[in-house]
């Protein structure tokens, strides 16, 4: 009868052992992007730099020139922003690659110009391995942890309008019965959904703030065969969109800066989309009708009215 019970009691530690013999990862927070399903009209996006400023960086066998965690890094921030949907994403880290790859073709390569220009860095990461140790069990998890750091720059004033910093952590643990169970050694994966989480909680606000001051484009043609603004449908912009006409504000030179700043502009009417064209975002185009309520468009002088989003 002892000999029933102690081969049942091993049967039972065994299932117990086998049951607990799994890997668990955390993975990181899904966040949802507020007002992620309103349409906006997509603003042209650069990401300039992404480099790795931690202790990694600094030893002496370290290529910066190859530095994988801070391609990682641009990597899924660009991933991340491409999917909101929200962005024209243009190419600068790898720019004079394709510069060069352009001059063997035909047409070459022609650059548009960014309305916001991302720069960012990996500041922290961290692995470290915490055990612990029962009568019968034992546990390991390995930890990552990572910060990235952003800046958000206006390209037309050069002025930083966000700059945060976002933490991100992942781990695995493996769990055994005596001496039953799982074994995890080095898992590289833990730093890629390290860096994204740290990169997913920059995300949003790197959204809102690029959207949030409106839209703006300029007149390319205004007479009697066709009134025409910059872009189209590949930043958004379709049949029946309404736009402010508003002409440009006096320039003064802020004394507390040292910069001048274009005041706010007086609106004369308004345009509404008929159709669009092009056929690349560098060379798309729209066709409008103006409405001014007894106001004008100096045909002479476009450079002095600008085309806004309503908000």
């Amino acid at each position: 009868m002892k000999k029933v019970i102690m081969f049942m009691a091993v049967f039972s530690l065994c299932q117990l052992a086998n049951a607990q013999r799994k890997v668990e990862i955390v993975e990181p927070v899904k966040q949802e992007l507020a007002g992620t399903n309103a349409r906006v009209i997509k603003r042209k996006v650069a990401i300039g730099r992404f480099s790795n400023e931690t202790q990694y960086a600094k030893g002496i066998f370290y290529d910066k020139e190859n530095d994988p965690m801070g391609k990682q890094a641009l990597d899924i921030l660009s991933t991340k922003l491409a999917a909101s949907g929200k962005f024209l994403l243009l190419e600068r880290n790898d720019l004079a690659t394709l510069l060069e790859e352009a001059k063997k073709g035909e047409n070459g390569l022609s650059t548009i110009g960014a309305d916001y220009m991302i720069i960012g860095s990996v500041t922290e990461f961290g692995r470290k391995n915490v055990g612990k140790n029962g009568a019968f069990t034992s546990a390991k998890t390995q930890i990552v942890e990572a910060a990235v750091a952003v800046r958000l720059v206006e390209v037309s004033t050069g002025l930083i309008i966000y700059s945060d910093e976002g933490k991100g952590s992942a781990e695995l643990t493996t769990k055994t019965t005596m001496g039953v169970g799982g074994q995890a050694s080095y898992d590289a994966t833990l730093s890629d959904k390290a860096i994204s989480e740290a990169i997913g909680q920059l995300v949003e606000n790197i959204i809102n703030k690029c959207t949030e001051k409106p839209w703006r484009t300029y007149f390319l043609s205004f007479d009697s065969d066709a009134q025409i603004i910059g872009g189209g449908a590949s930043q958004g912009i379709k049949a029946g969109d309404t736009f402010a006409v508003k002409t440009k504000g006096k320039k003064v030179k802020n004394p507390q800066t040292g910069m001048m700043i274009e005041l706010p502009g007086k609106q004369i009417g308004t345009v509404t989309v008929s159709a669009t064209g092009g056929d690349t975002p560098e060379t798309e185009y729209s066709f409008v009708s103006f409405s001014g309520n007894g106001a004008t468009v100096d045909a002479d002088k476009l450079t002095d009215y600008y085309i806004e989003e309503i908000k």
